[in-house]
């Protein structure tokens, strides 16, 4: 049997849902009207019911977010919203706070987010043991330990491959609650790992100055794959739910075509085909997909290879673009680079200054390899250009026809009981039929009514579905009015869609634990501190049942911020500055405690080397 294989991509609002799934995405997920860890990606019911009923037509699922820590009195508002989402007919919830597999939900599969904290085999298993359909797993995870995971475990994985990373294992944040109130874990963050900080010693030396010294890189899995679904990946996340529809569009259809790619080169060479995408029909684009082309901070693949890099964005958190050229000289008037590709007025550039300082500029003009720019610069020589702004890629991606994707059918017109029977069917075996009397008028030329009949019932441009095949087997050809067969193209259409959204609705939809009594042997967590980011009583209960005996509430119910561990990392600011003492020399302005400063807030660092993370904590 082969294995579906989902490409799952973020969805803004009801008109970028369609969008990705257009754009040939297996999945969506969309934040619910409260609840959502994006406080600004809110959605209505009804946008939801509608993009729900859009998506099953391509057999594509639509997952909703409502994976933020609740409070006692958000319990019931958030149970409510449950079933009302599930009256829409999604394909699963994405939770993060234990309190909704404590009380009475609607049978519907749920899904644990990566605010969970699913760093490690032990938390996945519990959690899936809990009934969790699938575990999204923490970004930092190496293939090798997914792998582990994935032969321990019977839940479906998810991975994410592309876009922002939060340089904090997911959950486990607390750094913007601490400096601003704005709580990560109820879904407003406001990143303060992208501003600028110094780094001082014990001694106040300051070490580095106005630094995006907890700013990294965005992640792209694109050449790991394959390898993350031999692992047992089952879906593959693209980040971005505040991005733009360019990104959107661009992104979504490089892994399209990847994916497509990666399938039929596997199947091909195996006489039983391995994988195959978990939705319906073929997309295709009028326009080449460029990763490089869309926002991003330059690219890591995190540590899915488990190996130590630099990852850091530490000179600007804004996107770098694509890399297109080098200096050759300047002037105040223009610039000279030597480039391969096309430079267009309105394109933007940009360039780190003599201060590693990212400085940019738009063209005004172009005049073959000559750049005119819209204020006077001077840049050296052999100084690397960069686009961010790519104008004419961007108008493009703004048109509405930039991809195309159809549903395979066939139809079949017999003479069955006196009456002319079309049968539609499509390549899920779905069916849907139309009838004519045979009062009509046997066709003189018959040749031509054939032809006619098939142009007509060809004319499915603005549908969902392409024809494969029209197969006529008439006792008599008769002729047919065009507008009698425009109406009965159009009836097999309508009905066809009805049916393939009834096909899908709930399917494969099973109940949770509800009120789950204690597992056998259930010994993960006996004792617990803020992390397990316990903010109700649902949620207490809920650890309580599985033997937690040792507690403390979260930081959000708390506001106890003293001389606490705000954020653990796997990406350590001694490595990125080359003073690992694992991995290189350590200076000795560097041998001693060292803070983060940020205005009048000071945060204290501590390394933990024996297992290579990184901690971020308050003051006592």
């Amino acid at each position: 049997m082969q294995r579906k294989i989902e490409l799952l991509a973020p969805a803004k609002n009801l008109e970028f849902g369609k969008i990705a799934i257009s754009h040939g995405a297996d999945a969506v997920y969309i934040g619910a009207p409260k609840f959502g860890a994006r406080y600004n990606a809110g959605n209505s019911i009804s946008d939801i019911d509608k993009l729900t009923k859009y998506a099953h037509i391509y057999n594509s699922k639509v997952y909703v977010t409502l994976n933020t820590l609740l409070f006692d009195n958000e319990i019931e508002e958030a149970r409510t919203l449950c079933y009302d989402l599930y009256s829409c007919g999604i394909d699963a919830l994405i939770i993060q706070d234990m309190a909704l597999l404590n009380i009475d939900l609607p049978p519907i599969k749920l899904h644990a987010s990566t605010q969970t904290d699913n760093y490690d085999l032990e938390r996945v298993k519990f959690l899936s043991k809990c009934g969790f359909e699938r575990i999204i797993l923490a970004r930092e995870l190496s293939i090798d330990a997914i792998k582990e995971i994935h032969n321990n475990t019977e839940c479906e994985l998810e991975s994410f491959i592309h876009g922002a990373l939060c340089v904090c294992f997911s959950g486990q944040c607390y750094l913007s609650y601490i400096l601003n109130k704005h709580s990560g874990n109820r879904g407003n963050c406001s990143q303060p790992c992208r501003s600028s900080y110094d780094l001082i010693n014990s001694n106040k030396k300051t070490l580095i100055h106005n630094s995006h010294l907890l700013s990294i890189k965005d992640l792209n899995a694109s050449k790991y794959v394959e390898e993350l679904i031999n692992a047992g990946i089952t879906s593959l996340k693209i980040e971005g739910r505040l991005k733009d529809q360019t990104y959107l569009k661009n992104v979504t259809a490089y892994y399209r075509i990847l994916l497509d790619n990666i399938f039929e080169n596997i199947n091909n060479n195996t006489n039983n085909p391995i994988y195959k995408a978990s939705s319906s029909g073929k997309t295709s684009f009028n326009f080449i997909p460029d990763l490089e082309r869309s926002f991003n901070r330059g690219y890591t693949n995190y540590f899915l290879d488990n190996k130590r890099k630099k990852i850091g964005s530490h000179a600007t958190q804004k996107s770098l673009g694509k890399k297109i050229g080098t200096v050759i000289r300047s002037n105040p008037k223009y610039i000279i680079i030597d480039s391969q590709y096309e430079i267009c007025n309105g394109d933007g550039l940009c360039y780190f200054d003599k201060n590693n300082t990212l400085t940019g500029f738009y063209v005004n003009k172009v005049i073959e390899n000559k750049i005119f720019p819209n204020k006077q610069i001077n840049i050296p020589s052999k100084t690397e250009l960069f686009r961010n702004h790519d104008i004419k890629f961007i108008k493009l991606l703004n048109t509405e026809n930039t991809s195309n994707r159809k549903i395979e059918a066939v139809i079949k017109i017999e003479e069955v009981d006196s009456k002319i029977l079309f049968t539609i069917i499509d390549e899920d075996n779905c069916k849907a039929d139309e009838t004519l009397d045979t009062n009509y008028e046997i066709a003189k030329n018959k040749e031509q009514s054939i032809n006619t009949l098939k142009i007509q019932l060809n004319k499915l441009n603005s549908t969902p579905f392409i024809l494969k095949n029209i197969s006529i087997n008439l006792n008599n050809i008769y002729f047919l009015p065009i507008n009698i067969i425009n109406n009965v193209r159009r009836s097999l259409v309508n009905k066809l869609i009805e049916k393939r959204i009834k096909h899908f609705e709930h399917l494969n939809i099973k109940s949770n634990n509800k009120n789950i009594s204690p597992l056998k042997n259930d010994i993960y967590i006996k004792k617990a501190d803020f992390t397990l980011n316990i903010t109700n009583q649902y949620s207490l209960d809920f650890y309580k049942k599985h033997n937690l005996k040792e507690f403390d509430f979260g930081l959000e119910a708390t506001n106890d911020t003293k001389n606490k561990i705000v954020m653990r990392t796997k990406y350590c600011i001694k490595y990125e500055l080359e003073q690992c003492p694992v991995y290189f020399k350590q200076d000795n302005d560097f041998n001693q405690d060292l803070f983060l400063k940020n205005g009048k807030n000071i945060l204290k660092l501590e390394f933990d080397c024996k297992i290579c993370q990184m901690y971020i904590k308050t003051l006592p």
